[in-house]
């Protein structure tokens, strides 16, 4: 068994350059490539921040994206308090060669491990002495002299920036929920919506703001639009809505499976002066979404 282990939030190019390592040794090897991972964030648990704690991708997405890139195995380790004091040695020891059988341990560029919070100059010494055998990964830029990581996203994200967080991913950044009722005001200026309720609801929403998108829903791709925000022309509620307007096509939706991939931000969200301002604002945004290529 040829192991990578970490959190692997969005499973990002720099996760990729790992991931793909991992399936090429393993083949070498004539071995299975293993990803241990954990649920929950290690942060929810040790309490660092986890109140502003996002997430990139839920466990579902994260096992997609891994078995997508020919992962044999994923397995996912409780993070508990109790987990969180194991020392690298043990975790090493005990889980890696114990538990799974590990053979050999990809170590990426900025990997940390254990209680001890070992850096990987320190992890491969101490691996090779339990008879792990060790391969070292570099980091992977996008376009840029930073190296790739899960929290320089999820600003990126946070900003609205959903094309450098792509460049970053390397794919799309996507919502993913369930169609639930709204108070179909989009409908009454011509432009119904979808509304999402998120399946895992601390994934990292990108800024307020209006987006182009392509969504897949009922086995089709459709192009689209979707805000993100308060909607402060029409309601003074302050709840945060995810509404997306697809182009051509009006079915009912409602209770189902719905998936929002953002590909650039269009404008900030701002409050209009009347209705008919907003419902020209969108026919702009809708022509201008129509008219870039994707």
């Amino acid at each position: 068994m040829v192991i990578a282990t970490g959190f692997f939030d969005g499973v990002h190019r720099g996760h990729r350059l790992v991931v793909e390592q991992l399936v090429k040794a393993a083949k070498e090897r004539d071995e299975q490539s293993l990803v241990v991972t954990f649920r929950p964030h290690p942060r929810n648990v040790l309490q660092s921040d986890a109140r502003n704690l996002r997430l990139l991708t839920s466990l579902e997405e994260k096992k997609e994206l891994l078995k997508g890139l020919g992962v044999d195995r994923i397995e996912v380790l409780p993070f508990t308090k109790a987990f969180s004091r194991l020392s690298t040695e043990a975790y090493l020891r005990d889980y890696l060669i114990g538990r799974f059988g590990g053979k050999a341990i990809l170590i990426g560029y900025d990997n940390r491990m254990g209680s001890d919070l070992l850096t990987p100059d320190q992890i491969e010494p101490l691996a090779r002495s339990l008879g792990l055998d060790v391969i070292r990964t570099k980091p992977v830029n996008a376009d840029t002299s930073l190296a790739i990581s899960s929290t320089k996203i999820r600003a990126l994200l946070a900003r609205g920036d959903v094309t450098a967080a792509a460049e970053m991913l390397g794919y799309a950044y996507t919502l993913h929920g369930v169609v639930v009722a709204g108070n179909q005001f989009g409908r009454t200026i011509g432009f119904p919506t979808a509304n999402m309720q998120l399946y895992e609801p601390l994934k990292q929403l990108p800024g307020n703001g209006a987006y182009q998108v392509e969504a897949e829903t009922v086995g089709l791709r459709l192009k689209g639009m979707c805000n993100i925000g308060i909607r402060p022309t029409v309601s003074d509620a302050k709840a945060l809505t995810i509404e997306t307007n697809l182009f051509d096509f009006d079915e009912d939706i409602y209770g189902l499976d719905l998936k929002v991939h953002f590909l650039r931000k269009i404008r900030d969200e701002r409050k209009f002066a009347t209705v008919e301002e907003l419902k020209t604002q969108l026919e702009a945004d809708r022509e201008f979404c129509r008219s870039v290529e994707i």
